[in-house]
């Protein structure tokens, strides 16, 4: 690899290296991403200015690389870091693990669907990479487990409706523990109703695919001094599919809602990290899965319901179904559990993605210590979060005059804060919380670097994993 500033230097130093003349370069500037075939074993990648470097910039420079080597058929590569192309205090393992993520990431597709007809054509088989730089190796290897396990997460988001269901996410969520040493738990259609899990009884009784609510639980073999005392809990809302219920989506607004489970598949993903590189810290996932469909079954806006902890929720919109089965999950989480954290993940309100677009998540904390934790884990994942306002006007918007909460206010102030503040009514106070809304995020529609076809990005993957390891 070469920063733009250290070309010219590099390609005086390298020449009997790389049997390569001046002129083998010409118009090479080392910009970032950009490649340049020397010869059958030689390629060089530049990574941009030496002092502009940053993980996030060299993801997008591996995400570059990986189609030049797939193009050339490559099955093994050495990365070298070529003279001054990386800034001198750097964190080499930390920019090894971006290299790495964006290997990872840019090699994914969808492709358990492939039919008769397909023009694609059939993965090439393995890519072995080294680096001369132990560091930045052992970054690398860092970085590829994280994106397999962000991958995992998208491969799970990508499922279509007709395959994924309540049930077909237990079924995974049990094939994940088994293979992974974590313990899995499902309370059942029946069992939910017995508990009085209103919400996730209502939002999902009206498909024949009947919810559910996964309990995944890692607990590892030794903690450290720090951990010891830590039990953290990430909650997923599991949306397998949202007609909007009786409040229907109208104008092919119906389209992409399979991603409505990204924050469930998250979690999994997480959870997948988390145990692959065996970290040291208690963490259990709770997914409400639901499917939201219209029926004679179904629950209509005006009916009154009571959710797990005895509050009382007048539905307005039932498309606001996201908070509702989050709403059962926080709540018993608390009783339950009775967590030091909890971190929920959720595509969660269009609000938003009008607020913030497709650039980060929004993040709703009642505690600083957790909000600075969940912030700082964003700029080292490349998950980015906002910090958006959780105050009592915020809360009280969310009243009722028929019954303690409403789900959805008709006005529409404070939208994308809406469902943060009506989680807030079902996590004890004393627990350190932090909502965070993925819905700009969980997928795109387009090509970028990073994801080479539009679909999940697997976001909050890597965000969950870096949050939990800062407690080892």
């Amino acid at each position: 690899m070469l920063a733009a500033d250290a070309l010219d230097r590099s390609l005086r130093a390298g020449l009997k290296h790389w049997r390569i003349g001046p002129a083998a370069a010409a118009g090479f500037l080392a910009d970032n991403g950009e490649t340049r075939v020397l010869d059958d074993s030689t390629i060089l990648l530049g990574v941009g200015r030496c002092d502009a470097v940053t993980t996030g910039s060299i993801r997008v420079a591996a995400a570059r690389l990986i189609r030049v080597l797939e193009r050339m058929k490559v099955s093994s590569a050495t990365i070298t870091l070529g003279e001054n192309s990386l800034p001198k205090a750097a964190d080499r393992g930390a920019l090894g693990r971006g290299f790495g993520e964006g290997i990872a990431l840019a090699n994914w597709r969808v492709k358990d669907f492939d039919g008769s007809a397909t023009t694609r054509k059939p993965a090439q088989g393995s890519l072995s990479i080294h680096a001369t730089d132990r560091d930045f190796f052992k970054g690398i290897s860092e970085g590829l487990a994280l994106g397999e396990s962000a991958n995992f997460a998208r491969a799970l988001a990508a499922t279509p409706p007709n395959i994924c269901t309540p049930a077909w996410i237990a079924t995974e969520a049990r094939r994940l523990a088994k293979s992974m040493r974590l313990k899995c738990r499902v309370i059942s259609f029946a069992d939910a109703q017995r508990l009085g899990m209103g919400g996730l009884v209502n939002v999902g009784q009206g498909s024949d695919a009947k919810p559910c609510m996964v309990v995944l639980d890692w607990t590892p073999a030794k903690t450290t001094r720090a951990s010891k005392d830590i039990h953290l809990c990430l909650i997923g809302k599991t949306l397998t599919y949202d007609t909007g219920g009786y409040s229907l989506k109208v104008n092919n607004g119906m389209k992409g809602m399979k991603y409505d489970k990204c924050g469930g598949t998250a979690v999994l993903g997480a959870m997948h990290a988390i145990a692959t590189a065996k970290l040291p810290v208690r963490v259990t996932a709770i997914l409400p899965a639901a499917e939201n469909m219209v029926s004679g079954n179904a629950y209509r806006p005006d009916d009154i319901i009571t959710l797990y902890n005895g509050v009382t929720v007048e539905v307005t919109n039932t498309d606001a179904e996201g908070r509702l089965v989050l709403a059962d999950a926080l709540a018993w989480a608390c009783r339950t559990v009775k967590p030091t954290h909890i971190v929920d993940m959720a595509t969660l309100t269009g609000g938003v993605v009008t607020a913030l677009g497709s650039w980060c998540a929004g993040l709703m904390c009642n505690d600083a210590d957790l909000r600075g934790r969940i912030e700082r884990a964003g700029e080292q994942s490349g998950d980015r979060v906002w910090h958006l306002p959780l105050w009592q006007e915020h809360r009280e918007h969310m009243r009722s005059q028929h019954a303690d909460l409403i789900n959805s206010n008709p006005s529409r102030l404070a939208h994308p804060l809406m469902g943060g503040a009506f989680l807030s009514y079902f996590v004890d106070d004393k627990i350190p919380w932090a909502h965070v809304d993925i819905a700009g995020v969980a997928s795109t529609d387009s090509t970028t670097d990073l994801f080479v076809v539009p679909g999940p990005t697997g976001f909050g993957v890597r965000l969950l994993y870096d949050f939990v390891s800062a407690f080892a």
